[in-house]
């Protein structure tokens, strides 16, 4: 599955048309946790008897009738989500909150399937079909649609960002890449003081572009809370905050994206810590440095590339790996402050190197089958015995 994205320009009582869609989008998901809230003690509620819901909610608010059936179905879909994925978390005992459906105040996008939308001939305009009156938007964007056929278009979203509209492509299509192995493995310890570290004692700095943006942020709501509520100097305040919150976002994921590809495509075998980042930003000292740095983004992708390149993820419990020594295996204890492993032994490393060679040896020694993906079968034994002696060695 890929996912282009192009910005929209259209007049503004288009734009005002899909916040139309999106509010309506936003009331029937909200309408079908309602039914379920209220009939789940009563009756067994699924993702049929939800769809049942919208031709008597139709009747009932004709402004629903305006959105297109697909994307009715579509917001059902959603709210559906949000009811399995809490009763995955009771099935499973996740630690903490579950996840209990709730309602939707702020909706950012609405989602068409097959139906109520179409292309123009040069790919360069969507047109919304259905009654909300959205009409012809045209696409800006580097992305060439000509390579797919119209039946691989599975669905279109519009989304609604502070810094404009946004159309997003859905398209089946599988993709392809290079994935010629390269023999090598590598442990990477993440950590505040460098983004990681690698079991070959390179670092990567830390960017905290929220550190860095922090002074800027808090002028922007300095200026925000002196303007009068429902004023159109507060509604371009707020956006201005926004788009700046916005960028930061941006900026961590372009981080992590590039991060975690060059890591992938370099190795075959890449270990990390299986970090409970839910819990460690708990602490009230590091959350904000420990969000900002975004473990939980850079993993996602590590995830995602490891399935395209057909690479090999292992995830290892983090416990003692900043405290054994990876020379000799004797535990050497320390405090966070304390940046240099020493050991009896002799061995002297950084403290984050040496976590990342731990971290490596526990992950090659979960290795003891042959790895069968999309380049063929690979004997990831050889590669993980290769390594292990070098290591202990």
């Amino acid at each position: 599955m890929l996912v282009y994205e192009f910005k929209l320009k259209a007049q503004p009582n288009q734009y005002q048309a899909i916040d139309e869609a999106i509010r309506i989008g936003q009331f029937i998901r909200n309408k079908c946790l309602r039914y379920w809230m209220d009939a789940i003690r009563e009756e067994k509620v699924n993702f049929n008897s939800m769809c049942k819901l919208i031709p008597s909610l139709c009747l009932e608010f004709p402004f629903a009738a305006k959105l297109n059936s697909t994307a009715r179905q579509a917001s059902v879909e959603r709210a559906w989500l949000s009811v399995s994925r809490f009763f995955a978390n009771c099935k499973n005992k996740i630690v903490g909150k579950k996840g209990y459906p709730k309602f939707k105040k702020f909706s950012r996008s609405v989602e068409y399937k097959k139906s109520g939308w179409k292309l123009s001939v040069d790919r360069k305009y969507l047109t919304i079909t259905d009654k909300t009156g959205i009409g012809s938007l045209k696409l800006i964007g580097t992305y060439d649609l000509h390579y797919y056929q119209l039946e691989q278009i599975n669905r279109v979203r519009l989304v609604r960002r502070a810094d404009g509209y946004y159309a997003q492509f859905c398209i089946d299509q599988e993709r392809l890449e290079d994935c010629t192995l390269t023999g090598k493995s590598i442990g990477l310890d993440v950590g505040l003081e460098s983004f990681y570290t690698d079991s070959q004692g390179k670092k990567v700095d830390n960017p905290r572009f929220l550190r860095k943006s922090e002074k800027k942020l808090k002028k922007l709501q300095k200026r925000l809370s002196r303007t009068k509520k429902g004023s159109s100097n507060r509604k371009k305040a707020h956006n201005r905050l926004a788009r700046k919150h916005l960028k930061v976002s941006r900026q961590r994921k372009d981080f992590a994206v590039k991060q975690a590809r060059c890591v992938i495509t370099s190795n075959d075998v890449v270990a990390i810590e299986n970090l409970n980042v839910k819990g460690l930003v708990k602490n009230h000292h590091l959350s904000k440095s420990i969000s900002d740095a975004s473990w939980s983004m850079f993993r996602l992708w590590l995830e995602y590339f490891s399935k395209v390149f057909s690479r090999k993820l292992i995830a290892v419990n983090p416990a003692y790996t900043s405290q054994e020594c990876s020379a000799c295996g004797e535990k050497v204890k320390k405090t966070l402050s304390t940046r240099t492993h020493i050991c009896n032994c002799g061995c002297v490393l950084d403290r984050d190197e040496n976590a990342a060679i731990n971290i490596l040896a526990k992950a090659l020694n979960t290795l003891g089958h042959k790895e069968i993906n999309a380049s063929g079968q690979n004997d990831l034994c050889l590669i993980s015995e290769s390594l292990l002696n070098k290591l202990t060695g």
